[in-house]
């Protein structure tokens, strides 16, 4: 990473901590640690968890740290989405699974052209060594194809596979808040190695399709609480633009 855009992420990160964490973490912190728990527990995960480790690109601002966040926050939105499972371990640790597999492969092929919907392709292959269903894979992968911002939302063949379809989507969504620039745009900007003026030239362009992102959530808790992370995002982004501004000044 060129030494300017490693000192800007810093003071990304240091706009990004006077800022408060979003709602959704606070006001379902239980659904939250369950899926944390889930995640560090379960076989399956942990065992998808190692082939992505060992396959996926971490390159690119959507790597291992990114498919994580993704997988826990698509498992808290389906415990929200769909409180009844809570009752029932079996059907929970089932519906969290599923939705934590979506998570650790929606990006397994982020750099190609189509990546949503190789990705799917690509994810259909692995799952078939793992111990899920047919309809099981059919949703993950279904799930994985409907991720992309304003792509084609296929619909599901069962209310499950669109919950999953639709949690997924909001939760990789979500990165695009803070994250997006605390660190995946600077993982971005590293691999494409792009001059600082350029960057510059284009930032409004990608500002403005951040907030287009707002009002794309699909669940009904990502409707509620999906544009506080894009608020948050555009907030901590204009400061940084400032910032940019500022150095291109000479100031």
């Amino acid at each position: 990473m060129k030494p300017i855009y490693r000192q800007l992420q810093q003071q990304a990160v240091g706009i990004a901590a006077r800022y408060p964490a979003p709602d959704f973490y606070s006001d379902f912190s239980g659904q939250v640690r369950c899926s944390r728990g889930f995640f560090g527990q379960d076989p399956v995960v942990a065992d998808l968890w190692s082939f992505v480790a060992e396959n996926i690109e971490n390159d690119f601002g959507h790597g291992l740290i990114h498919v994580r966040e993704v997988a826990l926050d698509a498992g808290a939105l389906v415990l929200i989405e769909a409180p009844q499972i809570c009752r029932h371990a079996e059907r929970r640790n089932h519906r969290l699974r599923l939705a934590q597999a979506a998570g650790l492969l929606h990006d397994i092929c982020r750099k190609e052209k189509k990546h949503a919907a190789a990705g799917a392709a690509c994810a259909r292959r692995v799952l078939a060594d793992y111990p899920f269903s047919g309809p099981d894979i059919d949703a993950i992968c279904l799930a994985i194809a409907n991720h992309e911002a304003f792509g084609e939302n296929q619909k599901g063949g069962s209310p499950g596979a669109q919950l999953l379809s639709d949690c997924l989507y909001d939760a990789d969504k979500f990165r695009w808040g803070p994250e997006n620039f605390t660190r995946t745009v600077w993982k971005m900007l590293a691999y494409r190695d792009v001059p600082v003026d350029r960057f510059l030239t284009h930032y409004p362009q990608g500002m403005s399709f951040l907030k287009k992102i707002r009002n794309t959530f699909r669940t009904n808790t990502g409707r509620q609480y999906g544009p506080q992370f894009i608020d948050l995002g555009i907030a901590i982004g204009d400061e940084l633009y400032e910032v940019l501004c500022a150095r291109a000044k000479g100031l």
